[in-house]
């Protein structure tokens, strides 16, 4: 009869588990220790039980088999890195280069260069694409003429409002000199005694004045 196989998933009781767990790793130590025998090979084995157990076997020393692993490890990673690397950079350095081929031969087409080979669904789309960018050229230069009309409008209505301050600024000056010269007029033309003594830039001289009566007497001996 034939031996039932068995399921392998986690065995729930903890019995049977610990029961299967001592079977099993004898049987693999045992294993190992005829793969060693048979072939000639460092073999350990590292188990840690679900407890935290530690159950280890080693063909020869541990240290020694460890260290070799760890050196091996390392010069296997050595020259596998730059190779990454350069794999990378290679990957890296053709994918930009295909970028830039297809921006070149997009902008040529886009200048109605190099289209013989194109299909009529591939020029029709590059027509599309003429359109699209020539109605978004049409656009931003309407914004732009619309942008300088209004700084231009702008500056006339400013110099517009600078010219009429100014307009004003003379009409009250030139008002100011029309009353100046009316002023002096009168004064130079001696309309009444109260105008003249007005425009006198001194004071009367009195003493004169008496002078003047005295001289209209008769002189007497």
């Amino acid at each position: 009869m034939a031996r039932e196989k068995i399921q392998i998933r986690k065995i729930d009781n903890a019995t049977a588990r610990q029961v299967t767990f001592s079977k099993r790793r004898r049987g693999l130590f045992k294993k190992a220790e005829e793969l060693s025998i048979l072939c000639d090979a460092d073999i350990a084995l590292i188990i840690f039980s679900a407890t935290g157990k530690l159950f280890e076997y080693s063909s020869s020393s541990m240290k020694e088999i460890l260290r070799r692993h760890s050196t091996h490890s390392k010069t296997q990673k050595k020259p596998e890195e730059p190779s990454l690397k350069l794999h990378l950079e290679n990957s890296n350095y053709a994918s930009l280069n295909k970028q830039i081929e297809e921006a070149s031969q997009e902008l040529r087409r886009m200048k109605g260069e190099d289209i013989q080979s194109l299909t009529l669904e591939e020029l029709q789309q590059l027509e599309k694409n003429l359109e699209v960018g020539l109605s978004r050229v049409q656009e931003r230069k309407g914004a732009r003429i619309m942008g300088e009309i209004n700084a231009l409008q702008q500056k006339g209505k400013h110099l517009m409002e600078e010219n009429a301050r100014l307009r004003t600024q003379i009409m009250e000056m030139s008002k100011t000199g029309t009353q100046v010269a009316a002023d002096i007029a009168v004064c130079e033309e001696g309309q009444s005694s109260e105008s003249i003594t007005n425009c006198s830039s001194g004071p009367q001289d009195y003493d004169s004045s008496d002078t003047s009566l005295k001289l209209g007497l008769p002189f007497s001996s």
